[in-house]
């Protein structure tokens, strides 16, 4: 755990804006991720009145999307019950304005997004009983049956996002938290009648999901017990009998953390491998929920990599976005703060570090590991 100290306690790297909209759109990693989540797919058999999904963290709605289409396929006519988080602004507004074809080839469709904390979301129900009276909650019946008649209607929540998505920060950890606890229900107005079962209303949500999805829902740095006691242990207990939870996380094993260990030699971001979070999770959780089960996976099952994007010829002949590119992805998935990039950037050491591991490796990919929560279904007598 090399450079504890060097971090800034109230550092969020993944609320680096452009960092992250360069990072999501130049490497294949939510293609990837949304991957690795349907092969789970097979396992899961959804039970009346729904099939229940939780999204741990939206981002600007890749993944999902490319879930939601896979879940289609496999159970086009059954009710789905989407419930994402997401604390950015900005996020919400991409993840959204995503929605519209979703709404069209599947109309038994419940999106909720909502941005309260990982021991609120997926009952959509604030602790605080101060916070459950001051809950916004905007419920959202789509009229028409196009993609056009959806998306104008979604892009017409913006002033309400605005408002229902203010943060103010922390002053203990220096993480967002919400001015005021929100939700937005979506789904189409024509089929209100038959989702009546699966519309949430104002008050706790039972829970009960059959999916969830956690990919890198946490700061890299953080310790186990602290990503298993604000993240993990909450959604794990969320989960239906039967359902199956899905975390991802950045091992630090591939050509990005050899980019990275060129400019920080002693640099390990990575703290806690899927081995370490099993142990503290079942320290945690196996008395109190002895229905769970924690599939540390072999290698082969839980490894897989993703690339950076670049044309046929960027190898042999890297140019400067492609290295650009390349160097974001490495400090992006590292986590590195601005406080130790800027002296990098100033000396442009790092456009040859960058350049000699993209030409050694014919490239740049990473490697992610996977690991599954599953809650049994009670057993028959």
């Amino acid at each position: 755990m090399a450079n504890q100290h060097n971090h800034p306690e109230h550092f969020r790297f993944f609320d680096n804006r452009e960092k992250y909209l360069l990072f999501v759109t130049t490497t294949s990693e939510k293609w990837v991720v949304a991957e690795r989540v349907g092969m789970e797919l097979d396992q899961i058999q959804p039970t009346p009145p729904d099939f229940r999904l939780f999204d741990a963290g939206m981002g600007d709605g890749t993944v999902l999307m490319r879930v939601m289409q896979n879940l289609h396929r496999r159970f086009p006519t059954v009710p789905f019950l989407i419930v994402a988080k997401e604390t950015s602004l900005e996020d919400a507004r991409l993840g959204l304005n995503k929605l519209a074809e979703r709404f069209v080839e599947h109309p038994l469709t419940v999106v909720v997004l909502t941005n309260m904390y990982y021991s609120e979301a997926p009952w959509l129900r604030p602790r605080k009983p101060e916070a459950q009276a001051a809950i916004n909650w905007l419920d959202v019946p789509l009229q028409g049956n196009t993609a056009y008649d959806f998306d104008n209607q979604i892009k017409g929540l913006q002033t309400e996002l605005a408002d229902g998505w203010q943060t103010r920060t922390s002053p203990k950890t220096g993480n967002p938290l919400y001015v005021r606890p929100s939700a937005v229900v979506l789904y189409r107005e024509d089929h209100k009648f038959i989702l009546d079962a699966t519309i949430p209303k104002p008050g706790p949500l039972a829970g009960d999901y059959d999916l969830i999805i956690a990919a890198q829902p946490y700061r890299a740095r953080q310790t186990a017990d602290k990503k298993v006691k604000f993240v993990l242990a909450p959604l794990a207990s969320a989960l239906a009998p039967g359902g199956r939870m899905v975390v991802v996380q950045s091992t630090g094993h591939d050509p990005g953390m050899e980019i990275i260990r060129k400019i920080w030699p002693d640099e390990d971001p990575f703290w806690t491998p899927r081995h370490v979070l099993i142990k503290a999770l079942r320290d945690s959780l196996g008395q109190s929920h002895p229905e769970l089960t924690f599939d540390i996976f072999s290698d082969e099952h839980s490894l897989f990599t993703y690339q950076l994007h670049s044309l046929p010829d960027e190898t042999s002949q890297i140019g400067t976005s492609n290295l650009l590119a390349a160097w974001n992805a490495a400090v992006y998935v590292a986590q590195m703060d601005d406080e130790r990039l800027n002296p990098v950037l100033n000396s442009g050491a790092y456009l040859e570090a960058t350049r000699e591991v993209l030409q050694r490796n014919g490239g740049l990919w990473f490697l992610d590991e996977s690991f599954v929560i599953t809650r049994e279904r009670p057993h028959k007598s």
